[in-house]
């Protein structure tokens, strides 16, 4: 699975979902930005945060530095100021069959960088993309619409 992770949900507020799950958003210090996580299950939220935090009820370690939490309890702490210091909630995530992603890779439909939490959480959605290659050491002028391999 993964999630996209430069593609905001102007319209989604977490104060909206806060409120839509009764929890009371009376403490929370910062709105954490919602994002289009994918078009799978779309109505599930998955929050990607800094490892600062954990949650009783299950985080996973996802890289270096990065957890993701995908049950309630975590909106539960960050809408009462005891969540993670940095985070991300993302609507929905991406799926493959078996085997598609590596396929994929192959084909060199991805490229692929070491989680940056400064490019997770702290840059806009628009700048994701080229911060991701300038870590690459890749132009983005320089990236051609057709693939190969050698």
């Amino acid at each position: 699975m993964g999630l996209i992770v430069n593609k905001p949900t102007p319209e989604i507020r977490l104060t909206d979902l806060l409120e839509q799950l009764s929890i009371d958003d009376g403490d929370m210090a910062a709105d954490v930005r919602v994002h289009y996580g994918g078009p799978v299950e779309t109505g599930r939220g998955f929050v990607l945060h800094t490892s600062d935090y954990t949650s009783g009820a299950g985080t996973m370690d996802v890289a270096d530095g990065i957890g993701m939490t995908a049950t309630l309890d975590i909106l539960e702490d960050i809408a009462s100021g005891s969540g993670p210091k940095r985070s991300m909630l993302g609507l929905g995530y991406a799926g493959w069959g078996p085997a598609q992603l590596e396929g994929e890779l192959v084909q060199n439909g991805w490229l692929v960088c070491d989680a940056n939490e400064d490019i997770l959480f702290g840059r806009a959605a628009e700048h994701k993309w080229t911060a991701a290659l300038k870590v690459l050491g890749i132009d983005p002028l320089l990236l051609s619409a057709s693939g190969g391999s050698a």
